[in-house]
């Protein structure tokens, strides 16, 4: 049984039978029988069942939201933004179904067609930190090319991916075209990793179990989607709007405790402006309110677990120079936001993904020295880029290597864009417009028109 606890208050909330290998090899089969049927239905028809899907979600947003402050300890603000992107998601894949085409190509002595079919069983391996809308992710486009889909949540995060799955039968989807299995990643994982009858698998979590995943998959050629770490520069320079940078940066990497691979936890600053943006930023990292995720004031939760809030402060010895915000004391997986200045620019806070709410203040002396320093780690997933100069944020985005860059803003998500990273921060692409075809087959048919 896995155990479900508050990380705002370290309480159960909740067990929930962990698969074993023959769960999983159960729910393969039922997939695939599910998915034969799915495959066949008509296009409109798949995409009327999706739509009534986003709309039964759309019905228990507060629901859902209010299940993610609980297990996964995010603010209510936030979770109710991630319930309603599952919303969104689904009707935006639904829009796809209908226009999953394939290509018509000039050929000598007959007609040359491709076409794209569903892949079969897919296996969608969720994070525990943005549990809704990540799954979301791989199980609305897949399940809109026409595959089945198996989802398994994080060990600490399975309440909100359960009752998704609920609502999938409740909306009329067909039973065993969307399961769920909550289960630890060694057995569950592991079992839909290897599973003969699994076609692709999907992973977002860290580098190490992605290796570890990739490795596998190769043994059967398996289609692979890993969405994996991050070290994010956010980069000002001096003739960037100071104001608008300083206040736009805490939640930059605050957002969800720091617990995202998106979080721009290099805060790289222009000497010439160190200072100033120091006096700027300083307040607004002491004046964020952390605290219970359910209060509507609240800006920052707890971190996920017990394990988690370890890993963080192992970064952070209280000897370290930096601003400290302010966190809850007593029960509760709390940690204060937290910049760190002075370091060296290979300290381990500044090249590793500590996925908590800590950031470190790197300064740089031009351009070439800023490009320098956002290209100086293994990862490749985000950044920003702060400057009034247009084309020095053209040459500043062509030349940092990451899938997901921001001009003067600190937005990298959108579902109707491509999301994925350079380098060790993943392989391949999710989301926007090609999303579905990242779940299909291209198959070319020649017909001859020579007797």
């Amino acid at each position: 049984m896995l155990q479900v606890l508050n990380p705002a208050t370290e309480e159960p909330v909740a067990t929930v039978p962990a698969a074993t290998p023959a769960d999983v090899d159960a729910a393969v089969a039922r997939a695939a029988a599910a998915q034969r049927g799915w495959a066949a239905a008509a296009p409109a028809d798949r995409a009327r069942l999706l739509r009534r899907f986003a709309a039964v979600v759309d019905d228990h947003v507060e629901e859902l939201a209010r299940l993610e402050v609980t297990e996964a300890g995010h603010t209510i603000g936030n979770a109710r933004w991630e319930a309603g992107n599952v919303r969104d998601l689904l009707d935006f894949s639904a829009g796809g179904v209908e226009r999953l085409n394939g290509r018509q190509i000039p050929v000598a002595g007959g007609l040359d067609v491709t076409i794209l079919e569903p892949l079969g069983v897919v296996g969608v391996i969720a994070p525990w930190n943005f549990p809704m809308p990540i799954a979301a992710w791989a199980t609305a486009p897949a399940l809109a090319a026409g595959n089945a889909v198996l989802l398994k949540p994080a060990e600490t995060t399975p309440l909100t991916a359960l009752r998704l799955a609920e609502l999938a039968l409740e909306a009329g989807l067909p039973e065993g075209l969307f399961q769920v299995l909550p289960g630890t990643g060694p057995v569950a994982g592991n079992a839909l990793v290897e599973h003969p009858g699994v076609a692709k698998i999907v992973f977002t979590g860290s580098t190490g179990v992605g290796k570890s995943i990739m490795a596998k998959c190769a043994g059967q050629v398996k289609r692979l989607t890993l969405e994996l770490g991050g070290k994010s520069p956010n980069i000002v320079f001096a003739d960037a709007d100071l104001e608008a940078a300083a206040a736009a940066t805490p939640m930059s990497f605050l957002d969800n405790s720091g617990q995202d691979c998106c979080a721009r936890t290099r805060i790289l600053v222009q000497r010439s402006v160190y200072d100033r943006f120091m006096e700027l930023l300083t307040p607004a990292i002491e004046e964020i309110v952390v605290g219970d995720p359910a209060d509507e004031r609240t800006q920052m939760g707890p971190l996920i677990s017990r394990a988690q809030l370890d890993r963080v402060r192992s970064y952070v010895p209280d000897d370290l120079p930096g601003i400290r915000g302010k966190a809850p004391e007593g029960p509760g997986f709390w940690f204060p936001p937290t910049v760190l200045t002075g370091l060296s620019e290979d300290a381990p806070c500044a090249v590793e993904e500590v996925f908590g709410p800590v950031a470190v203040v790197l300064p740089f002396e031009d351009e070439a020295d800023a490009i320098r320093l956002a290209n100086a780690t293994e990862y490749g997933l985000s950044g920003s880029i702060w400057t009034r100069d247009v084309g020095r944020a053209l040459r500043a985005s062509r030349a940092v290597r990451a899938g997901n860059l921001s001009v003067n803003s600190h937005s990298s998500v959108r579902y109707w864009t491509p999301f994925g990273g350079y380098q060790q921060s993943g392989l391949g692409r999710e989301l926007g417009p090609d999303a579905l075809t990242a779940f299909t087959e291209t198959k070319n048919v020649f017909i001859s028109t020579e007797a």
